[in-house]
C-alpha cells in the first residue's frame, strides 16, 4: 500500500510500484516509473523520464529528470536512471539525458549529498559517493566505488575510474584514472588511494602490482603511450592493471597530473 501525502500531485498516468512514501507538496509527472519501498520527501519535483529503482530515497527539495541544460535540446525524448537502493539528498538537481545517447543514468547503492548536480548524459557507477555541491559536466563517466569530496567540480566528457577518490574543491578538467587519489589546486595525483583498496578487499600483492604500474605511469621521463607499453608488458595479466590499461585506451583528454 502506497503512503501519498494528500498535498502532493500525484499523476494517474505515472507508474507507480509497492510500499511507497511520497511526502508533502510533491509532484509526480506523467512518464514517471517508480519502483517498491521507495520514499520521495516533501516538495520533491519528478519530471517526465524519471525511472526510479526499488528502495531509493529521495530527499526534500530535490529536482529529479528535469529537462537538460543544453541549448542543443529540443525536448527530445529521454530518461533519467536511478538505479536500486540509491539515496538522494536535500536539493540535489539529476536532468535527463539528450538526443546524443538519451538518457543519464545513477547506479545502485550510491549517495548523493545536498545540492550535488548530476547533468545530461552523464553516467555515474555503483556504490558512489558524491559529497555537498559536487557539480559534475555533461556526458562524464564516473566509474564504480568512486568518492568526490565537496564542492569537486567536474568539466564535461571527464571520465573516473573505479575506485578513485578526489579531495573537495578540486577543479577536475581531465581524466581520472582508477585507483587513486587526487588533491590540490591544480589537481594532481596524489598516490594510491590505499585505504579505500583495502577496505574493499584488494590484497598488499594488487595493491603493490598497482603502485609499481603507477610509478611508469606519472614518471615524467615518459609520456602515457610509452608508459602503457611497459605496465602492459610487466603486468599486463593482472586483472586491476588491465582496468587501467582500458581507461588509458578510452581516455581522451589526458589524465590528471600528468
Amino acid at each position: 500500500m502506497n503512503t501519498i501525502h494528500p498535498t502532493a500531485i500525484v499523476s494517474s498516468k505515472a507508474n507507480l510500484g509497492n510500499n511507497i512514501k511520497v511526502g508533502a507538496y510533491t509532484i509526480i509527472e506523467d512518464d514517471v516509473e517508480i519502483s517498491d519501498e521507495c520514499e520521495i520527501g516533501p516538495h520533491v519535483v519528478i519530471y517526465d523520464g524519471a525511472r526510479i529503482g526499488k528502495r531509493v530515497k529521495i530527499k526534500q527539495g530535490a529536482s529529479i529528470s528535469n529537462k537538460p541544460q543544453d541549448l542543443k535540446f529540443k525536448d527530445e525524448e529521454s530518461i533519467l536512471i536511478v538505479d536500486d537502493d540509491t539515496d538522494i539528498r536535500e536539493y540535489a538537481t539529476l536532468h535527463r539525458g539528450t538526443k546524443e545517447t538519451g538518457r543519464t543514468k545513477v547506479g545502485k547503492h550510491c549517495l548523493l549529498m545536498a545540492y550535488t548536480h548530476i547533468p545530461h548524459d552523464a553516467i555515474v557507477g555503483d556504490h558512489t559517493i558524491l559529497a555537498n555541491a559536487v557539480q559534475i559536466g555533461g556526458h562524464t563517466h564516473i566509474g564504480d566505488w568512486v568518492i568526490l569530496g565537496g564542492l569537486v567540480g567536474v568539466h564535461q566528457f571527464v571520465q573516473i575510474g573505479d575506485h578513485a577518490m578526489v579531495a573537495s574543491s578540486v577543479r577536475i578538467s581531465q581524466d581520472v584514472p582508477p585507483y587513486i587519489l587526487v588533491s590540490s589546486e591544480p589537481a594532481k595525483y596524489s598516490g594510491l588511494n590505499v585505504v579505500g583498496l583495502k577496505r574493499r578487499g584488494f590484497t598488499t600483492k594488487d595493491i603493490e602490482t598497482l603502485k609499481e604500474a603507477y610509478k611508469y605511469l606519472y614518471d615524467k621521463s615518459m609520456n602515457v603511450s610509452q608508459a602503457r607499453k611497459i605496465i602492459e608488458s610487466e603486468f599486463g595479466d593482472h586483472k586491476y592493471v588491465v582496468n587501467l590499461l582500458q581507461f588509458l585506451e578510452k581516455s581522451k583528454r589526458g589524465i590528471v597530473g600528468k
